[in-house]
């Protein structure tokens, strides 16, 4: 099922993010898709450490990142996270994140997964969480 549901946040590189050249380094990078999609869920009612008391885990099964143009120290940032499509156990986000002067610096793709937290294995997306987004499904 496809949808649309997008929610963004801001950040700002800190120091400790950054390379020697000043860069934002590239293995941050998931950490604000993390924190931004965990505060998208949060903004629609999905609390991932209610799913954990419930015994489930929604860990990421993929991941693609496309470096467009360098973060700096101390830029504020925005990341937007999109829900895009939800199959019988997966979400899939889309991200954007732009700089200051609102260039896109990089785009990112992430499908996450259910699954039960003692066996791993697959679970259907639960149906408390699907009421939650099927009001953002594209027709």
């Amino acid at each position: 099922m496809k949808f649309y549901f997008a929610h963004s946040i801001s950040l700002r590189i800190r120091y400790s993010e950054t390379d020697k050249m000043g860069f934002c380094y590239y293995g941050n990078y998931p950490a604000f898709l993390e924190l931004a999609r965990v505060e998208a869920l949060r903004s629609l009612g999905v609390i991932y450490a209610e799913l954990e008391e419930q015994g489930m885990l929604l860990p990421v099964k993929s991941l693609s990142i496309d470096y467009k143009k360098p973060l700096r120290y101390d830029e504020l940032i925005r990341v937007e996270s999109i829900l895009t499509q939800v199959t019988s156990c997966t979400l899939q986000f889309e991200y954007t994140i732009t700089g200051e002067d609102n260039q896109l610096r990089t785009r990112a793709s992430t499908t996450l997964v259910f699954t039960d937290s003692i066996s791993l294995r697959p679970l259907k997306v639960p149906d408390q969480i699907m009421q939650l987004i099927l009001p953002y499904e594209v027709r």
